[in-house]
């Protein structure tokens, strides 16, 4: 459960807060509100950056796009305790969730994630675990950790941030932002998390984009206005599949609702953990695949010496069938062999010595 301390309002409209994290992290959170706001923005921030370096950023996207904004640090940055890591910035951006909702009254379907670069982790995260979550946005974000660095054709569970796995789960509209020139996150992340998400909006590739400068050109903040407006005038989106889950949500009691709402979160647990299991047994299962390989090997290597032992079974077959016939020699009566005995003894005696028939 999140705890904040009392919030700093520092300017008009602007309040600092310190939230407790699941994980027993503190984190800072800025909240800027717009009186003509209808819609809330929960923004997670790239890697090299902090909110000090967004504080204008999010100035001018709360008044522009005419929406609440909050934006956090992860554990570990600014002035939020804690180490950077995967599971720490999936209980950062919960806590974040969990004040918007328990704080400032935000419903869930009033909410839209925002996840820049590694940003896009955490909200992917979030995101597939919400039934009724209002929109995505995606700006530079990645396929994985992994990816980044090299083109892998399949998600190794020691992989971070598998957003090429979790993007199929979100149910609401997302829009992707990329620049075409990024030399951090290649473009080629952005379209295909655009090409796997089930409700595509419009997508904005910017000519000429880097990784840290899409927010210079004008075409940004006009494609986010637009998809905001658009947002704002579509109905409500609400996911009747139950496939999704928000576990930030408590459950509602006394209602039908409420408890077909626990059905769903249930199987949707299940479905993740299975797919945990997957993730987790995927070196184990190649690993017995180079087991049954070498047990193959062997096996060849048996049947190989196997053929050579029947090929060497007819000689020792002759050897046994001839051994009734060599077993009733040696086996006469006493008396017999004691004459064949004498009988070889006087032959000895009698054959010349082999010098002497040379002479």
């Amino acid at each position: 459960m999140w705890i904040a301390d009392d919030a700093l309002q520092v300017e008009d409209n602007v309040e600092v807060l310190k939230l407790c994290t699941k994980r027993g992290n503190q984190i800072v959170a800025i909240y800027f509100r717009n009186p003509a706001a209808s819609l809330t923005l929960l923004y997670s921030h790239g890697n090299a950056a902090d909110l000090g370096q967004l504080w204008s950023l999010f100035l001018d996207l709360s008044r522009h796009l005419r929406v609440n904004l909050m934006g956090y640090d992860y554990s570990g940055y600014g002035h939020s305790t804690g180490k950077p890591s995967e599971q720490n910035t999936y209980a950062d951006i919960e806590a974040a969730y969990k004040c918007l909702q328990e704080m400032y009254g935000a419903k869930e379907e009033d909410i839209i994630l925002y996840g820049q670069s590694v940003g896009s982790g955490p909200t992917l995260d979030l995101a597939s675990r919400l039934n009724r979550l209002r929109a995505v946005i995606l700006h530079s974000p990645i396929l994985s950790g992994l990816r980044v660095m090299y083109p892998v054709k399949k998600t190794y569970w020691f992989d971070i941030y598998k957003n090429i796995d979790k993007i199929a789960l979100v149910n609401c509209p997302v829009l992707v932002i990329h620049g075409t020139t990024d030399d951090v996150v290649d473009c080629s992340h952005g379209k295909q998390l655009w090409e796997l998400c089930k409700e595509k909006y419009e997508p904005l590739w910017l000519p000429g984009g880097n990784h840290c400068n899409l927010e210079l050109f004008p075409a940004y903040i006009k494609h986010l206005k637009k998809f905001i407006s658009a947002i704002e005038k579509a109905p409500v989106h609400r996911n009747m599949s139950g496939q999704g889950e928000n576990q930030s949500r408590p459950p509602s009691k006394g209602t039908d609702n409420g408890s077909k709402s626990r059905i769903s979160m249930n199987c949707r647990e299940k479905f993740r953990k299975s797919t945990e299991k997957k993730d987790s047994s995927r070196f184990s299962s190649s690993d017995e695949r180079e087991k049954t390989r070498l047990s193959v090997e062997s096996n060849e290597n048996f049947q190989s010496n196997a053929e050579k032992i029947e090929k060497f079974r007819p000689s020792t077959d002759r050897r046994d069938k001839s051994r009734p016939s060599a077993d009733k020699e040696r086996n006469p009566d006493q008396a017999q062999i004691k004459e064949k005995s004498q009988g070889r003894a006087q032959i000895k005696k009698r054959s010349p010595d082999p010098v002497q028939m040379r002479e």
